[in-house]
């Protein structure tokens, strides 16, 4: 079974789309909006990656998890990259609309973080937690200012999927045969060297529910006459991420700025100053051949953008935390759980019988406030 014990799933119709969400047995849709608490899962899995967390969090609460459209149980509709993450969020925006909730607490884990800048951007949010996010300049080919490298943004996009772990996705592949294969891929990516589950056959069931139909997972790509050879597409999943169709460092200047809590892991492999999965570090690393330089093609400081523009948040009288975790890759709810509830509940400033003290953790906790 994917469900664990009192969680629940149903399919909310949406002027956009049908949307399934996950819920939890017993809670109330009369819970005021400071007490909801809204979960957005990261590319390439679905809702059923925060069923533990939604168990843990206190009862009074209303906590709902959204499968983005071409993950989960959502209708697998094509995705336009042009928009950025707005569809994704627009999604969200209607969901929540279409079960009477104007405002609440975002959770966005990896491009869900994102989902949730942008959601923020154009609906606002009673807080934003940002888990392991995509950079706010989008995935790849910029530099630390944001300023992006070629007019095409090569090397970013549908044309940087594996084409064999998209086979393996395609073919519903469980086993852990090849590196490529989606248990290795969150074993070797999503956690740190080492992390055992109980429950990896869920979250690997998660991942293959990604869409793989055209207009989802990874889009469509085109080619490019600066190195690597490709660019991003206008349909996809992937392209939803390149710089030129995403960049919500407008954050910085919300009027309206929501407490965040930005919170990842010191081993992530594919959010970081040198992802694995940024084609101008693997051509650093000479995994890519014919890498033109650090002029040319530096890797994206993803972390430092992040952090760039959270400052710039704080410095305009916003809030923010922001805690790195020791020994934690790409997923910090699972991995260091009893630490994440801790910042959640804190961030969306709980006060319950539930508000456990903080556990003691190995972070780097860096606090500024206006």
């Amino acid at each position: 079974m994917t469900l664990f014990d009192g969680i629940t799933q149903r399919v909310i119709e949406t002027p956009r789309l049908n949307v399934s969400i996950l819920e939890r047995a017993g809670d109330s849709d009369a819970t005021p909006a400071d007490r909801t608490v809204v979960l957005i899962h990261g590319n390439v899995s679905s809702s059923l990656f925060w069923q533990e967390l939604m168990q843990d969090l206190p009862s009074d609460l209303r906590v709902i998890a959204i499968d983005l459209r071409g993950y989960g149980g959502s209708e697998h509709a094509p995705i336009d990259a042009t928009r950025g993450l707005r569809d994704f969020s627009d999604d969200v925006h209607a969901t929540l609309e279409a079960l009477g909730i104007r405002r609440a607490h975002l959770v966005g884990w990896s491009m869900g973080g994102g989902v949730v800048m942008q959601y923020a951007l154009d609906h606002g949010a009673l807080s934003l937690t940002l888990e392991s996010p995509v950079s706010p300049y989008g995935f790849g080919a910029t530099r630390r200012d944001g300023s992006r490298l070629s007019d095409d943004d090569a090397g970013c996009g549908g044309g940087g999927a594996n084409p064999d772990f998209v086979q393996r996705l395609i073919d519903h592949d469980e086993s852990d045969e090849a590196a490529t294969s989606p248990r290795n891929v969150f074993r070797s990516s999503y956690v740190a060297p080492g992390f055992v589950t109980e429950h990896e056959d869920v979250w690997v069931a998660s991942m293959l529910t990604t869409s793989t139909a055209t207009g989802n997972y990874p889009g469509d790509s085109t080619p490019s006459e600066h190195w690597p050879g490709f660019a991003p597409g206008t349909i996809g999943v992937l392209n939803t991420m390149a710089p030129k169709h995403f960049d919500v460092s407008g954050i910085a200047d919300l009027a309206d700025k929501p407490p965040v809590l930005w919170v990842h892991g010191l081993l992530d492999p594919i959010v970081s100053d040198a992802s694995l999965y940024d084609f101008n570090n693997l051509g650093k690393l000479g995994i890519v051949p014919g890498w033109p330089g650090d002029e040319v093609a530096p890797p994206q400081e993803m972390v430092s953008q992040m952090r760039d523009v959270l400052a710039r948040y704080s410095a305009g009288g916003g809030d923010v935390t922001e805690i790195a975790l020791e020994d934690v890759g790409h997923t910090p709810h699972l991995e260091r759980p009893a630490e994440f509830r801790h910042a959640l509940l804190t961030v969306i400033g709980y006060v319950g019988p539930s508000a456990h003290p903080a556990p003691p953790t190995e972070a780097i906790i860096i606090r500024s406030a206006d």
